[in-house]
């Protein structure tokens, strides 16, 4: 069976998961990108090149890159299960409405797998549903008389191409959060059915943390209650048995005690690093103030962090209470928890305006290949050199369309599976 998980931030990456930019970018206007989170309009044909070349720069170190689509359609091929599965999750009557799920699941379970994973990827129309009639469907169907042909059935999700988020793997499990937009929520669905139904994973070695069962599907109809909500942007496993949360835009203190209570139960962690940062969309995780470039460095936005309340938080006497205490600060808390007599920071480069800049393009956004080695973006110069200038290898390559979305480097990988630090 084999083993994965991620053990560290900054141990040898071995295998990531990514997303490459596709036909839900296509379909952001100027009318509907807010509703989809972004602040632009992509240059589709552009992102996918700088994501090539970002996948090109991780395979040239030796780091084997599994992409989300091919997962699912593979998932999908060899799983009936998987298939029905997804499509009851997807379509339901909080989705689509009571009349259209009947028609709608038996519609998108007869497809091929490909276009099967790309309806749930890209979005599906009512004008693209072969063999259904939309003047049929104004019968009896409230929804349908109310839309038009291009109108979506099932939603894009462009944010798919921020693998981060989605899942995250501590240690020897993967976390499946209930994502704070609406929006991006069915994307755990995805994510969910790779997990839990394509051979890899299924003749693999790991527990689902949260979940306990892995049905994260769920979270897509199912409205949690307000302030349950947690981004794998936010969650960090640094080491020694340490996990790393950011509580700022999209994470919530709730959802962080479900995940600390499943990792201490198991013994995976016996410590997490909890930080409160400000609710703003400029920092609407931990990720884009902060990054580990190197076992005891890191690259990081003083702005933000010097504002930012840190807890640590072990398990308490009773299974179902904690041991919180409050840190003098975020570098001593991380010093302490390294093993190391203290942090070195490199922070976001340039004067206060420079610095601002750089971190809204994610300067401090980066993913580390090994130790001392990162890939970032080219357009972040201050920031890059300041690296550099501390002994950090950048490999840098172009982001001006991808980073339209609001992500970096580290956005883009989910890494599955990642070696500790000694």
């Amino acid at each position: 069976m084999e083993q994965i998980g991620a053990y560290s931030e900054v141990g040898r990456l071995r295998t990531v998961l990514v997303h490459r930019p596709g036909r839900a970018l296509e379909r952001l206007t100027p009318h509907n990108r807010e509703e989809y989170l972004f602040d632009d309009l992509v240059w589709v044909e552009r992102a996918q090149r700088e994501h090539d070349d970002f996948v090109a720069a991780l395979c040239d170190r030796g780091v084997e890159v599994l992409y989300l689509r091919d997962l699912l359609v593979e998932a999908l091929e060899v799983s009936a299960d998987a298939r029905y599965h997804i499509v009851a999750r997807a379509v339901s009557s909080y989705t689509v409405g009571p009349s259209l799920v009947q028609d709608l699941r038996e519609y998108l379970v007869g497809l091929p797998a490909g276009r099967l994973a790309d309806a749930l990827i890209e979005g599906l129309l009512i004008g693209e549903i072969d063999g259904l009639d939309p003047a049929e469907l104004a019968r009896y169907s409230l929804g349908a008389v109310l839309t038009d042909a291009d109108s979506f059935v099932l939603p894009p999700l462009p944010n798919t191409m921020f693998t981060r988020d989605s899942s995250a793997w501590l240690y020897g499990g993967v976390v499946l959060p209930p994502l704070f937009w609406h929006a991006r929520r069915i994307e755990v669905v995805n994510t969910s059915t790779i997990y839990r139904y394509h051979p890899r994973f299924a003749e693999a070695d790991f527990r689902f943390w949260y979940p306990p069962d892995g049905d994260a599907e769920r979270f897509a109809v199912e409205d949690l209650g307000q302030g349950v909500s947690l981004e794998g942007g936010d969650i960090m496993p640094i080491g020694n048995k340490t996990v790393l949360v950011g509580m700022g835009e999209r994470s919530t203190g709730r959802m962080v005690e479900h995940i600390a209570r499943s990792l201490f139960a198991a013994g995976a962690a016996e410590r997490i690093i909890a930080c409160r940062m400000p609710q703003d969309r400029a920092y609407m995780h931990l990720d884009t103030v902060l990054t580990f470039v190197d076992r005891d460095a890191m690259t990081l936005y003083p702005r933000v962090i010097e504002a930012t309340k840190v807890y640590s938080v072990r398990p308490g006497e009773r299974p179902d209470a904690f041991d919180i205490t409050e840190e003098p600060g975020l570098l001593e808390a991380l010093a302490d928890a390294l093993d190391v007599d203290a942090m070195r920071v490199v922070p976001t480069g340039g004067d206060a305006f420079q610095a601002a800049r750089e971190q809204w393009d994610d300067a401090n956004n980066v993913v580390a290949i090994e130790p001392g080695v990162v890939v970032g973006y080219s357009k972040n110069t201050h920031t890059n050199a300041a690296l550099r200038a501390a002994g950090i290898e950048v490999i840098e390559i172009e982001g001006s369309e991808l980073g339209k979305g609001r992500g970096g480097c580290h956005c883009m990988t989910c890494p599955i599976s990642r070696d500790p630090v000694e």
